[in-house]
């Protein structure tokens, strides 16, 4: 029992832990081309069932008029959009090399859309899962807009305008963040026994992130150990990605929490808008540098999966403690 407390416990570091070392096994096996491709195929079937199964889960427990703005939506949207002008702008003046990867890399940390699974981590720290759903379709659609107007202007490409790159990111993004939540509905309304026995899958949903999260880090490892950059320009990347996850978990708890002062709540605002604002869909982050921008720029993505991670896997641990001394006065 005490082994299986352990795991329940420490969820998210195995999966880090195991996500890195598995990478490292899997390439250092005699293993054929082929047989790479097809671990990659499947990869890239297996991540988003399993994100949309998680996601379908937690979208069970919520009913579509909790889904409504409040006022730090408003805040964060402003924030990473005044943010990736400033960078965008900065980017235009400087020419290719070390710095423009850098500063490419740390825009895009900031202007990554909330993780999908993101519901699933706020729901066991005690926050608002739908308010943190409500700003994730947010900031997707935002980030569907911004991305394709900057793109033409930082990275020119001949077949790459508005239009494609808009439709691109809306193939990949919303297919498993509105299906789940429209399923969840249809069920909640057609069959309503069910929803209610879905509701009661218990911590289901965070086990299956986990699984997903062991994948993600994986190939953000993989991400990390092909690049083709220097010792120096990698730890600079790192560091700047590790600073703007800091500083996003920070701007978002001080945000949200000005809304719990107001609303005389027990910080599940703080809790949520510090979520919708570190948290960041990282599978997201690397396809985008490698569709729109210098492939490169994806090592700020790998890093970042493996910050936000562990920030998330010291939240749940310290929410742990504190339901603990609550249970024992």
């Amino acid at each position: 029992m005490k082994l299986i407390q352990f795991l329940k416990n420490w969820a998210l570091v195995i999966s880090i832990t195991l996500g890195i070392v598995s990478y490292f096994i899997f390439v250092a096996l005699p293993l054929s081309t082929e047989v790479h491709a097809a671990t990659n195929r499947i990869v890239s079937v297996v991540q988003p069932l399993l994100i949309a199964s998680m996601l379908f889960l937690s979208f069970c427990k919520i009913k579509p008029t909790d889904l409504r703005l409040c006022g730090w939506h408003l805040w964060l949207l402003l924030l990473q959009t005044v943010l990736f002008v400033i960078f965008c702008t900065a980017l235009l003046l400087l020419p290719e090399g070390p710095a423009r990867i850098i500063l490419e890399g740390t825009m895009l940390c900031l202007i990554c859309p909330t993780a999908t699974a993101a519901a699933v981590i706020v729901d066991k720290l005690g926050g608002n899962a739908a308010h943190l759903v409500t700003y994730t379709v947010l900031i997707n659609l935002t980030v569907s807009i911004l991305v394709p107007l900057a793109v033409p202007l930082i990275h020119p490409q001949p077949d790459m305008n508005f239009v494609s790159a808009f439709a691109a990111i809306i193939a990949k993004v919303f297919p498993l963040l509105i299906c789940p939540l429209l399923l969840a509905w249809l069920i909640r309304f057609v069959c309503p026994k069910l929803n209610e026995h879905l509701q009661h899958t218990g911590d289901l949903a965070f086990y299956l992130w986990a699984v997903s999260l062991c994948i993600a880090i994986a190939v953000s490892t993989r991400s990390i150990v092909h690049s083709s950059v220097g010792i120096v320009v990698l730890a600079l990347i790192a560091l700047m990605s590790f600073l703007s996850c800091i500083f996003q978990f920070w701007a978002g708890k001080r945000i949200g929490k000005r809304y719990d002062i107001a609303n005389d709540t027990n910080h599940p605002e703080k809790t949520t808008a510090g979520q919708a604002l570190g948290q960041k869909n990282t599978v997201f982050l690397i396809w985008m540098c490698y569709t729109f921008f210098t492939p490169v720029t994806a090592i700020a993505g790998g890093f970042y999966c493996i910050w936000h991670n562990v920030i998330n896997s010291w939240q749940l641990y310290q929410r742990r403690m504190q339901i603990q001394r609550e249970g024992n006065k």
